[in-house]
């Protein structure tokens, strides 16, 4: 299954690796979901994941970004017709508007209005489970 998924997700994942995060980073890990991404997705996780705070090692990061390229989708977006009030996840709605991606995983509902969502399910990382378990 595609999906696109926001930054603050994967970084949660990696951090507490058996909460609903964690499973969907394992989900991704293992193929199970495929991450349609862009070269901006792409820096931005390398960029956060790279900050000091987090404690990665730079082998890891790159392991893990190299993963979700070769086994990920690399989509154009499209430009918003309506800007998010967080202009920074405004990438992840083009991808998945452009890749007609069902399910957007942030944990930041609240930047991504209903009124700009187009046909995109933006839920939660415990949402999307649940969803992904019903199918």
């Amino acid at each position: 299954m595609k999906i696109v998924l926001d930054t603050n997700v994967l970084v949660s994942g990696l951090i507490h690796p058996f909460g609903p995060p964690g499973e969907i980073v394992r989900m991704v890990s293992s193929g199970v979901l495929e991450i349609c991404h862009d070269s901006r997705v792409l820096s931005e996780y390398r960029e956060v994941l790279l900050r000091p705070r987090f404690g990665f090692e730079k082998k890891d990061v790159d392991a893990l970004l190299e993963q979700i390229k070769f086994t990920g989708h690399v989509v154009a977006g499209e430009v918003l017709s309506r800007p998010l009030p967080d202009p920074d996840d405004e990438v992840f709605l083009e991808i998945a508007l452009a890749a007609k991606i069902k399910y957007l995983v942030t944990g930041n509902i609240k930047h991504f209005p209903v009124s700009t969502r187009q046909k995109v399910q933006v839920v939660s990382p415990a949402q999307f489970l649940e969803i992904y378990r019903s199918l």
